[in-house]
């Protein structure tokens, strides 16, 4: 039976684990003979090789095989008796020889914090207001314009001027010899929109067709090209060619480029104004989250489980992967990751992840089914098809946890507003998109 837990740290125990190895007899028997029947070895028929030399072949394997079994077995049994709230599995280290008649097994293993929430009624809770004005409205309506914006060729006598595209030719030398990466033909940016470093822009503008500048260019130190990072370059650039932006009228063929088939211009707005809605809504409500989860976080000090840690520092590294395989990084399953790199976010997500299971069990915050019906009409409701997007979300249960976990964060977030302080807050849209 096992012996009193031993405590090795904050959340690491150890409990030493004992048996006779004649418990194991009858399963060896078994084993052995289940083993033999498959055993082959020349001279013999299958089935009837010898239980001496099953004994040889197998008989070390079986007694770690069985012995292990039964050490686990039995900590589990133990741990489910003293009710003891276990983060993943123990670590199981033979003391004895297999072949001793008393077998014992170290059992290390780690347990859950106590979660103790601390006082939050002092905290504070900006809640953020946003009125949507036509302002908005029109200030997205142009930022669509200028996403389908056409170029054209000026007059070749016309300098280029801020907002107009340019091809040029450039070569840029150090100490008078070319550097790597330092030299383009046909080479087209837009003027103003920060593509190029500040000397670039400024040697392009003013510059017709077929005019070329030379000038000095200072590269930042933390410059990606440590050949000419904090050095001071000389770039020569010829002007190929000239355009000047075209933007569409905001028309009937202007909404019909949107996939607005009918209503034209207004249908455009109302559709631009669901959107701003449904952005406001949505970082409303992201911004109450992070304070939220800020403010208990920092209510709650406790130990975290290095198993947990480890688990999510391995997840957080795996999604970067996927994230530089989805962007074409070469060998992106292979790249280095710092050593590190993901470690104080892991151990936020986890910290997060026990408050938030503490003040579930302990408040009843748990997503009711009506809640989650409702997160799903309401995430539908952006769609074409609402109804098919519910059946998709009822037709798979990892679908149905993740919408379950964003209601679960909101009955929290409520929680904590019901505890706080709350400051409402009047803020433009330009304002909110700002915030973080």
């Amino acid at each position: 039976m096992p012996q009193q837990i031993e405590n090795l740290g904050a959340l690491e125990r150890k409990v030493t684990l004992q048996f006779a190895k004649s418990d194991l007899l009858p399963q060896r028997q078994g084993k052995l003979k289940q083993l033999g029947k498959n055993l082959k070895i020349a001279g013999f028929r299958p089935g009837k090789v010898p239980a001496k030399m099953v004994e040889k072949q197998y008989g070390q394997q079986v007694d770690f095989e069985l012995s292990f079994d039964h050490a686990s077995n039995q900590f589990f049994e133990f741990a489910k008796s003293e009710k003891i709230q276990l983060v993943g599995q123990p670590r199981l280290e033979p003391k004895s020889e297999l072949d001793a008649e008393q077998i014992e097994f170290d059992a290390y293993f780690e347990v859950f914090p106590e979660v103790l929430i601390g006082d939050i009624s002092s905290a504070q809770v900006t809640q953020y207001h946003t009125e949507l004005s036509e302002q908005e409205v029109d200030n997205t309506l142009e930022l669509l314009r200028k996403q389908r914006v056409v170029y054209q060729a000026r007059s070749s006598e016309l300098p280029a001027q801020t907002d107009d595209q340019v091809t040029i030719d450039f070569v840029g030398t150090l100490d008078g010899v070319e550097f790597s990466g330092g030299k383009a033909d046909d080479f087209k940016f837009v003027i103003g929109q920060g593509q190029m470093l500040p000397e670039f822009e400024a040697a392009a503008i003013a510059l017709a067709v077929g005019e070329e500048r030379i000038f000095p260019l200072t590269f930042p130190i933390d410059y990606h090209g440590k050949d000419v990072a904090g050095k001071t370059v000389e770039f020569k650039i010829v002007m190929k060619q000239v355009e000047y932006p075209e933007l569409p009228e905001i028309n009937n063929e202007f909404a019909a480029s949107l996939g607005i088939a009918e209503g034209g211009v207004s249908q455009v707005r109302t559709e631009i104004s669901k959107n701003l809605a449904r952005e406001i809504a949505r970082r409303t409500k992201g911004l109450l989250k992070k304070q939220a989860m800020d403010i208990l976080s920092n209510a709650c000090a406790f130990d975290l489980p290095a198993f947990l840690v480890s688990q999510e520092e391995e997840r957080l590294i795996e999604m970067a992967r996927q994230d530089l395989e989805q962007r074409g990084v070469p060998n992106a399953k292979d790249a280095p990751i710092p050593e590190g790199m993901f470690t104080p976010q892991a151990k936020e997500r986890v910290k997060l992840g026990l408050i938030l299971n503490s003040l579930v069990k302990e408040h009843g915050l748990k997503a009711s089914p009506e809640q989650i019906q409702s997160e799903i009409e309401d995430q539908a409701a952006s769609y074409d098809d609402p109804q098919e997007v519910t059946r998709w979300y009822y037709s798979d249960p990892a679908r149905l946890s993740d919408i379950e976990s964003i209601v679960m964060e909101s009955n929290v977030v409520k929680y904590v507003m019901e505890k706080a302080t709350v400051i409402d807050k009047n803020v433009t849209f330009a304002e909110l998109s700002q915030l973080k």
